[in-house]
């Protein structure tokens, strides 16, 4: 998976997983010769992180500033640009819905990185649950890491 310099994690309205999962590589991955983006699948106007998300965040020593939404376009699949769903159901639709979309851009997380299960939706769940859905993205990332730089 080498040249990859640019990652985006998709899902849903983009105010959890997907920012989660940004902040977290951007936490890890020290080097910074990768960037990283979130975005949403259905995004109608810019919302800010959800609290929940915000709070586990926070709790981990991450703070992501002036977090807003934006929905994922056509013009985001760029050369070297990496987009990772959370779910199957997330990278059917992007494939779908966008032109520039493959099957070698546009990668399930899980898939990715050798993990059985899907990242699973904690929203309306409570803070313990984007807590577990934070800790799986952490244990997914750091995965992630080893396979962009193998």
């Amino acid at each position: 998976m080498k040249n990859i310099t640019k990652i985006i994690f998709a899902s849903g309205s983009g105010t959890s997983r997907a920012p989660m999962a940004a902040a977290i590589f951007k936490e890890m991955e020290k080097s910074g010769s990768i960037m990283c983006e979130a975005r949403g699948l259905i995004v109608q106007f810019p919302e800010p992180l959800n609290q929940k998300a915000e709070a586990i965040l926070i709790s981990n020593g991450i703070e992501l500033k002036d977090y807003s939404s934006k929905q994922l376009e056509d013009s985001d699949f760029a050369d070297n640009t990496l987009v990772i769903t959370m779910e199957e159901v997330q990278r059917q639709k992007i494939l779908n819905e966008f032109d520039s979309a493959t099957e070698e851009n546009t990668r399930l997380l899980n898939e990715l990185v050798g993990d059985e299960l899907e990242v699973m939706d904690p929203y309306g769940s409570s803070v313990q649950t984007y807590g577990l859905c934070f800790e799986v993205l952490k244990a997914s990332i750091e995965k992630l890491i080893r396979v962009l730089s193998a």
